[in-house]
């Protein structure tokens, strides 16, 4: 009998359920593929004649119809953790209220792997690109170019880019970090970036940091500048040895939340009392770091406004509105029990003290 039912099932076609809802197949198209351009009442009465029929429109003739297979492809470097996750999220549901799929990839920061796993979406027919960051090869970029399918470059912003960017100004928040730090009286500072391999919004949060802290005449020693993956043991390993600087800072800012918590988990088994004697602050603001023992001051993005605004922007470029533009997505430092003045003893300079913040 299931044999049977589902035989009886895959004869079912586009015209049968035109046919017993009293529409053309053209109307049922349009219920499939818009169902905003009918009537709630002739919506329904479709809809509830393929669920009885229990009829699944073909993805393929559905493209060849609309010239549209109503997905989305985005990759991210990692799926699970931080602005990505809440990104992913919202993404998701703003594409489902448009009712376009999202197809999703994870790069691992790797830009091999994203550039086939970029060409292995395009050949599955998708109608457009999310994709993070904005550099890449010669090769990638070229291919993309050649494209006829439309992306987005999310979690930067460039003024006047080329390509529509949907996310914040990396440079400018962790210059906005810097600037904060400098008011309380820092001036030895460290820095645990998240490596810059492949990632250009590392790259711009650690050019951010050094640039602000210049207009200071401030620089964070060699000793003092560690780079490393996205983990919480790397942040504990890379903050020992920043301890080893000959001047051991009275700041350190973390690229990103895992590191920033690595950072205070040590501190706090050292026996450095936060902030009292170091600040240590984020990037990112995951649940955690607002529930650690000594809470960490960071960088809050509002990455779910990243996730919609970036699904509402590619599906506005599939579908050809004009005026499509990048945005910037904001970002606020969040202040909390990890960051204090500067221990008293380390007073800052009169040039210091005149610098950007006059």
């Amino acid at each position: 009998m299931k044999e049977r039912a589902k035989r009886e099932r895959s004869r079912v076609g586009l015209r049968e359920v035109a046919a017993i809802a009293g529409v053309s197949t053209a109307t049922v198209s349009r219920v499939i593929n818009r169902p905003e351009s009918v009537s709630d009442d002739l919506r329904r009465r479709v809809t509830m004649v393929i669920d009885q029929l229990g009829w699944v429109p073909n993805a393929a003739a559905r493209a060849l119809s609309s010239q549209r297979t109503g997905a989305i492809g985005a990759i991210f470097p990692a799926l699970a953790l931080g602005d990505f996750a809440r990104a992913i999220d919202a993404m998701q549901d703003a594409l489902a209220e448009r009712n376009f799929l999202l197809l999703l990839a994870r790069s691992r920061y790797d830009a091999d792997l994203e550039y086939r796993l970029v060409r292995k979406l395009a050949e599955r027919g998708v109608d457009g690109l999310i994709l993070v960051g904005s550099t890449r090869s010669h090769d990638y970029e070229d291919f993309l170019s050649k494209l006829e399918i439309p992306y987005v470059n999310s979690f930067v912003y460039h003024e006047g880019s080329e390509v529509p960017c949907v996310g914040p100004d990396n440079r400018a928040a962790m210059a906005e970090m810097a600037d904060y730090l400098v008011s309380l009286g820092h001036r030895r500072f460290g820095m645990i970036a998240q490596t810059t391999r492949n990632n250009d919004r590392a790259a711009a949060r650690r050019d951010g940091v050094q640039e602000a802290l210049a207009r200071y005449g401030i620089a964070i020693p060699p000793s003092a500048m560690r780079e490393g993956e996205w983990s919480i043991g790397e942040g504990r390993r890379l903050f020992r040895q920043i301890l080893d600087s000959p001047l051991r800072p009275t700041a350190v800012i973390c690229g990103n939340s895992l590191l920033a918590i690595g950072a205070v988990l040590e501190a706090t088994a050292l026996g450095i009392r936060i902030p009292d004697e170091m600040s240590i602050v984020g990037y990112d603001d995951i649940e955690p770091m607002s529930e650690l023992p000594v809470p960490i001051t960071t960088v809050r993005v509002a990455s779910d406004e990243v996730g919609r605004v970036a699904a509402n922007t590619i599906v506005d470029m599939v579908e050809g509105v004009p005026g499509v533009v990048s945005r910037r997505i904001p970002s606020e430092i969040v202040v909390r029990a990890s960051s204090g003045p500067a221990p008293s003893e380390q007073p800052l300079s009169s040039a210091a003290r005149t610098g950007a913040l006059t």
